[in-house]
């Protein structure tokens, strides 16, 4: 068996587990076979096509009709879900005419008998529409039946309601459309709009099948438009239906069966892709923060789609996005505001320089910026990345203090395990010797201060007083030094890179209060902390701190596109006000730097932020985290589980009593992240720490099932062989529950 079949039948969706609360699964889903407990209780059960029209009345529901029969033709197991209808009795007729067991009113969770607009039909009816309970009802049929056609009202800019679409219940539920248009003259345009608007709104278009609505010959429109649509839209014609004097069954088949190709539907095309794409990858990609001659050896994920929480790879096959991308993604992957922005500023400016010039976006997001920031930061820097953006903050510091006249003032004080980028400037202040080591020769000198990780603390240290030691002797530093120090960086209450370190509650004020007391400027590297991933806008807000620097990346655009904005105060922007003889400017700058696409991105992030009550609607999920994660102290070779928030890191020991690490060539959170992976999750490890940090869009039921199979995963690779053993035996003689089971309940 080759690998790529093998690890086909090893992947766990993880929407296998996810589809369905208990007391919802339908009584015919089939269990899983003996042997095969890792991919759950409950298999999903084939396929469903949401079908739209270019308008009203164009057949949608004959079409329903003539495909639902003619797969049951074909020994499908087929079901319907009429969610929303506006007069008429299509649902019911449906049912009837196809044989359809499941109740009407899970088929049609919503009927208004007046056929207006839903956004009308159901104000006149003093009824709302929960879109929850639509999707509801779509997994429960979805999971009952071969193939499921769910049929719209309307065409897809239709109105549910005042601020949601048909074609938004169609990118919820993440389906393919099929379009049914009309054969005569006119109908190119229409359906093309039709194509385009969906493409542009991320739907993806199965085919197209044309419904002959009345008796009558064909003339050169009819016969020719099918092509034109194909050929203009690049889209599959899966054929017409004629007109059908007789509505009955066998005349239905006698008629459509030639006429309408079902293989588009039924037919899965060997994707070479995969294969190409390894093949590319490696010949052409060299990777970051990876040893490219494992990566040579193995297959490798090559993500094609995403959406939502989750990534979905070149085979089709779906992850819970456990890591947000590498810290950046917030609302989830395609989140509708954010990419209608970005293609409306498409339309208008995609770039122009803020060398000399400036532009709209640029200008409303750094005021929008400053509305947010903590008081005192005035002024915006753009730039790309996490690590210029800091470099911005490092060269600022320094030039401030030297147009100033305070020449002595050249010191950078950071801690010794910090991390703040991989450009030189921000390698300079890292203390991680993994990532920077053999750089040291390249870089500038600076002044290294110890900041202890509590967890490896020395003997009789312990949390929080060794942490408050450590700052005490920064500050006596300070004292001595504060006439050559330009500035303190550091990342607030959350050391990233350097394990998922958390500060104790008190510290960073105290920095801060060191730093006005010495006259020392402070920056704070918000980079991976900032956008709500500590439950806070920004990580010092906890502690009320104002910075002299105020470095954002990462979620600074949703995760969409790359970004950085360095903020500071009036007096750090005055100290660079000169006249242009004195050649005191900052000259520093990119070219991308406040790039309108980007821009536009950022200003929809921090628009779903307050339209989406986005911190408020986390707190919740954050106190189901802090419970869950309490379980991992079970294990016997996890050390110690650190979180801030959404910034969460699980530390992996060979031994548990005396703190001892994996050794680095075991690579013991590799494989832990490898095994996950299996189950349909991705996170990456830093070291033997496994980190999640996944958007904060993720619901409570996929935060639990990334808790569980992490859970599970780490039991599974850490526990010796004679004690999985024995932990078996126990279970087969009644002794303890599955853990698996235990998780659950809790």
């Amino acid at each position: 068996m080759n690998k790529n079949k093998r690890e086909n039948e090893e992947f766990v969706n993880p929407l296998d587990f996810l589809n369905f609360e208990d007391n919802n699964r339908p009584k015919d889903s089939k269990k899983v076979s003996k042997g095969k407990e890792s991919r759950g209780e409950f298999l999903r059960k084939g396929k469903a096509f949401f079908i739209t029209g270019t308008d009203t009345n164009v057949g949608k529901t004959i079409v329903t009709h003539v495909l639902g029969l003619l797969l049951k033709e074909k020994k499908y197991d087929v079901g319907v879900m009429k969610p929303i209808q506006c007069g008429g009795d299509d649902a019911k007729c449906l049912i009837e005419s196809l044989g359809i067991k499941d109740s009407l009113s899970l088929v049609n969770p919503y009927f208004a008998r007046e056929p207006l607009s839903p956004h009308i039909a159901f104000k006149r009816k003093r009824e709302k529409i929960d879109i929850q309970k639509i999707f509801e009802s779509y997994r429960i049929l979805k999971n009952k039946h071969d193939i499921l056609l769910v049929e719209g009202a309307g065409g897809l800019m239709v109105p549910i309601s005042d601020k949601y679409l048909m074609a938004d219940l169609i990118r919820d539920l993440n389906l393919e459309i099929i379009i049914v248009s009309r054969l005569g003259l006119g109908t190119i345009n229409h359906t093309l709009l039709t194509v385009q608007q969906a493409r542009n709104m991320g739907i993806k278009v199965k085919g197209i099948i044309f419904n002959e609505t009345k008796a009558q010959k064909r003339e050169i429109p009819e016969t020719t438009n099918p092509q034109a649509i194909s050929l203009i839209g690049k889209v599959p014609i899966l054929g017409t239906v004629p007109f059908l004097r007789k509505a009955d069954s066998q005349n239905i088949l006698r008629q459509c069966e030639p006429c309408i190709d079902l293989n588009v539907l039924l037919v899965k095309k060997e994707d070479d892709r995969d294969k190409q794409f390894q093949a590319w990858d490696k010949k052409y990609l060299w990777h970051p923060f990876t040893q490219m001659q494992d990566w040579l050896k193995g297959e490798q994920l090559i993500i094609d789609e995403a959406n939502g929480c989750y990534l979905t790879d070149c085979q089709g096959r779906k992850y819970l996005d456990g890591i947000s991308s590498l810290w950046v993604n917030v609302h989830g992957h395609r989140h509708k505001g954010i990419d209608q922005a970005i293609k409306n500023q498409i339309n208008k400016l995609s770039h122009s320089t803020l060398l000399g010039l400036s532009n709209t976006p640029a200008t409303k997001l750094a005021k929008k910026l400053i509305d947010i920031a903590p008081q005192g930061l005035e002024k915006v820097f753009y730039s790309d990345n996490g690590s210029t953006a800091v470099e911005v903050a490092l060269k600022m510091a320094y030039q401030y203090w030297q147009n100033t006249g305070k020449k002595k003032k050249a010191g950078i004080v950071h801690l010794s395990n910090s991390y703040h980028g991989d450009t030189l400037g921000s390698v300079s202040v890292g203390g991680i010797d993994l990532f920077h080591k053999v750089y040291r020769d390249l870089i500038f000198k600076t002044i290294k201060v110890d900041f202890p990780d509590c967890y490896r603390a020395p003997q009789r240290k312990g949390y929080p007083a060794y942490a408050f030691e450590c700052v005490n002797k920064m500050e006596k530093m300070f004292a001595r030094s504060h006439d050559t120090i330009a500035a303190l960086v550091i990342e607030p209450i959350v050391q990233g890179a350097a394990g998922m370190i958390v500060w104790p509650e008190g510290i960073l004020k105290r920095m801060a209060d060191i730093c006005r007391k010495y006259n020392v400027l402070l920056i704070l590297d918000e980079v991976a902390t900032g956008f709500g991933r500590t439950g806070k806008m920004f990580a010092c807000q906890h502690e009320r701190v104002s910075p002299d620097f105020l470095c954002l990346a990462k979620g600074l655009t949703g995760g969409y596109l790359p970004l950085a904005a360095t903020l500071t105060t009036k007096r750090v922007f005055n100290g660079f006000l000169f006249p242009y003889k004195d050649q005191k400017t900052f000259f520093h700058g990119h070219t991308y730097t406040g790039n309108p696409l980007c821009c536009v991105a950022a200003l929809a992030n921090l628009k779903v932020f307050e339209k989406e009550n986005v911190l408020q609607n986390l707190q919740p999920k954050l106190k189901y985290l802090d419970e869950k994660l309490k379980n991992f102290y079970k294990l016997e070779h996890v050390g110690q589980v650190r979180n801030k928030g959404f910034m969460i890191g699980i530390e992996l020991v060979k031994d548990k009593k005396n703190k001892t690490p994996y050794p680095w060539e075991e690579k013991m959170g590799v494989k832990v992240c490898e095994e996950i992976r299996k189950r349909g999750v991705i996170l990456r490890p830093l070291g033997n720490v496994i980190v999640i940090i996944p958007p904060l869009s993720i619901t409570i039921k996929e935060l639990g099932y990334i808790l569980k199979v992490t859970y599970e995963t780490i039991q599974k690779l850490t526990s010796s062989p004679s004690k999985r053993r024995s932990n078996i035996k126990r279970i087969k003689r009644g002794h303890v529950r599955p853990v698996k089971k235990q998780i659950l309940r809790k």
